[in-house]
């Protein structure tokens, strides 16, 4: 864990099944928790979700679980270039390894429902009203929200391979605001997309959903470029105006 690329992997892996696992219990057949209120169960275990994986392992790397708060914090000059790459891919790898986790602690209810926009929607984001372009500004200002939002919170400076960085993430004590505003985003901003405002969080679980043996699946890689590019820009946009404004 004192490594922190082993840190964003199991941090991300804990948002992801925490995360996938209640939208699995809401939606698929057969489950203790199917016919509960879905959106507001989803939206406050995302919110907790990210509070137990930032209190985990936030002392250790930050805990940016989400490539665009890691570049979101490059960009306002909060965190090193040189350790982007190994982040985005920790996280990736942790988003996947979490969602297919998930998976197969629900598997039998996987096997007992047949729609197939059900089974995905479990594991990755889809717009309630299919518009890329305003998918796209839903994404962004989502994302923009949140890392803004971050810039903020972000805890004091530790060493991370070597390298200090002030302000580079969040350290454990900052875990529950950042869950609140996980939640908040969710609930006030979080309907026309599902909120993914994490590439590794949508990516990730898509390409598990792709993998997985199933007689039929889509997983809609029409618009899986959305909730990836969309929270780059938000996350982008939100280091820019820190530089401004700070």
């Amino acid at each position: 864990m004192t490594q922190p690329y082993i840190a964003e992997f199991i941090g991300t892996a804990i948002l992801l099944l925490l995360g996938m696992g209640v939208v699995a219990n809401v939606n698929l057949k057969k489950t203790i928790g199917s016919g509960q209120t879905p959106w507001v169960l989803i939206t406050s275990a995302w919110g907790f979700a990210v509070f137990v994986a930032v209190f985990i392992t936030g002392q250790f790397s930050g805990a940016h679980l989400n490539p665009a708060v890691t570049i979101g914090l490059a960009v306002a000059g909060k965190f090193s270039w040189d350790l982007v790459v190994g982040y985005v891919l920790a996280q990736l790898l942790g988003a996947m390894a979490g969602s297919w986790l998930a998976y197969i602690l629900y598997i039998d209810h996987y096997r007992a429902t047949q729609d197939v926009d059900v089974v995905r929607s479990t594991f990755c984001t889809g717009p309630a009203i299919r518009n890329f372009k305003n998918n796209l500004f839903s994404e962004a200002i989502g994302t923009f929200m949140l890392v803004f939002g971050v810039l903020f919170i972000a805890g004091p400076s530790i060493s991370v391979s070597g390298v200090t960085v002030e302000n580079f993430g969040i350290g454990s004590l900052d875990a529950l605001p950042v869950g609140i505003l996980v939640w908040v985003i969710g609930m006030g901003l979080g309907g026309t997309t599902g909120y993914a405002i994490n590439p590794a969080r949508d990516l990730g679980p898509r390409l598990v959903h792709h993998l997985i043996p199933r007689k039929s699946k889509n997983s809609d890689w029409g618009y899986a470029w959305i909730p990836v590019i969309g929270p780059f820009i938000g996350g982008t946009m939100a280091g820019l105006l820190y530089l401004v404004v700070v």
